[in-house]
């Protein structure tokens, strides 16, 4: 890790990155450099901001690190750099040994002359930071999961998913099989379509892959490694009733309630009782629409099953996080929040400058006399609105993109389902 002292974010990374040297210790070496003592060393990485990651094989500079900066996802990530790209099996023990692991392996079986081999070594080579490969080429092994009857000629092979066994139920089964002709893409298709399964368990570290379509997510005290009968039961609870509805378009997954906590209480408005071993219960779409189930979970999965039927119906409310919407707003700059965002901006009579802020931003603070003043100039003109919302404190419409503060939009008539972004020029 490459970092200054004066860093936030470097501060922040840092209890996770010495969690992940402890347990990693042995294996990979972490090692960190504080580019405040040491700028030429950072100078040399072309290190513009930090913290900077980097990894180093046999002291050459493999390229920047892209994994989770998480303890675990750290652990996870490093840990798929050492060793082969796809690890060779030569018995059924080391089989077994392979895919008894936390998290899903993928395993090729080929006969001696495949054609499929090098493709398989291929596709590892290019994904192995992101799953677990292994292969055989030894005509006994992988017998269970072979086809039958056999596929013809020297392209006669198979290529098995096996989720991790702490996810095994009786709704789903534990391996799925690819038949096809072995390729990077069919490879990359097959991983992603086939890797999740019906209820999947969502983490810090994949929550981007699994969030990118319509997700109900079941949050409670999950914990496979210290509690795994109870993390079991509520997700089959949850697996029962999501095969009724599994063709719906709709995903399920299960989470760590405690990993999540602030992302539940701040964007769902859910306040979490430690009292309770109940499970919580949300949706949300990919355009954005939260969803929060408000009866208590039932252990027959009544409620959840009544919950999805309103969802399906267009029955729930959607959540909304807002401030409440200002009783006088005749100042220059109009402050908006999320419930009256489309009654002011969308106005299709009107042009509409939006900025973006955060209360704690010191570059908004340090821009407020200036759009302050802007707003004052042309207060007068009746077609154009300057207007704020503090993106905190509400949910930020679909369609803006705000990662950092400030963000200043422009909703020009005409085109209200297309705002343009603010960009500085130098």
């Amino acid at each position: 890790i490459i970092s200054t002292i004066m860093c936030g974010h470097c501060k922040k990374l840092a209890p996770d990155f010495a969690k992940a040297a402890s347990r990693l210790k042995g294996s990979v070496q972490l090692a960190k450099v504080d580019c405040t003592a040491n700028p030429d060393t950072c100078k040399g990485f072309g290190a513009s901001a930090y913290p900077l990651l980097k990894v180093f094989r046999n002291g050459v500079d493999a390229g920047s690190y892209t994994g989770p900066r998480t303890a675990d996802g750290i652990v996870q990530y490093m840990r798929t750099q050492t060793g082969p790209d796809s690890v060779p099996l030569r018995t059924e023990e080391d089989l077994q040994a392979f895919v008894n692991n936390y998290d899903p392996s993928i395993v090729g079986f080929f006969p001696p002359g495949s054609t499929g081999l090098p493709e398989f070594l291929k596709a590892a080579a290019q994904l192995r930071e992101q799953f677990r490969f292994a292969h055989s080429v030894e005509p006994d092994l992988g017998g269970p999961h072979s086809l039958d009857p056999p596929l013809e000629g020297p392209q006669t092979l198979h290529v098995v998913l096996f989720r991790p066994p702490r996810l095994s139920s009786r709704f789903e089964e534990g391996s799925v099989l690819f038949t096809d002709p072995v390729s990077v893409a069919a490879l990359r298709r097959f991983i992603r379509d086939s890797l999740y399964g019906m209820c999947p368990h969502l983490t810090l570290e994949n929550k981007e892959r699994l969030r990118v379509r319509d997700l109900l997510t079941v949050y409670y005290d999950l914990d496979y490694r210290r509690n795994p009968t109870g993390s079991k039961y509520w997700r089959n609870r949850v697996m029962k009733v999501a095969s009724r509805y599994s063709s719906r378009g709709l995903s399920f997954a299960v989470a760590n309630k405690h990993d999540f906590l602030s992302e539940l209480e701040e964007d769902f408005g859910l306040g979490m009782s430690e009292a309770t071993e109940l499970p919580v219960v949300t949706i949300k779409t990919r355009l954005g629409h939260k969803f929060t189930m408000r009866e208590e979970f039932t252990r027959d999965g009544s409620s959840l099953e009544r919950f999805l039927d309103d969802y399906f119906s267009g029955l729930l409310k959607r959540f909304i996080k807002s401030q409440t919407v200002p009783e006088i707003n005749n100042s220059p700059v109009k402050v908006l929040v999320a419930e009256s965002f489309e009654e002011v901006v969308n106005q299709p009579e009107k042009d509409v400058l939006v900025q973006f802020f955060s209360p704690r931003c010191p570059h908004c603070k340090k821009l407020t006399p200036v759009y302050t003043e802007l707003a004052e100039q042309l207060y007068l003109d009746p077609n154009l609105i300057i207007a704020e919302m503090d993106a905190t404190a509400n949910d930020v419409p679909l369609g803006y993109d705000v990662q950092g503060f400030p963000t200043i939009y422009f909703a020009p008539v005409g085109k209200k389902d297309q705002p343009i972004r603010y960009e500085v020029t130098h």
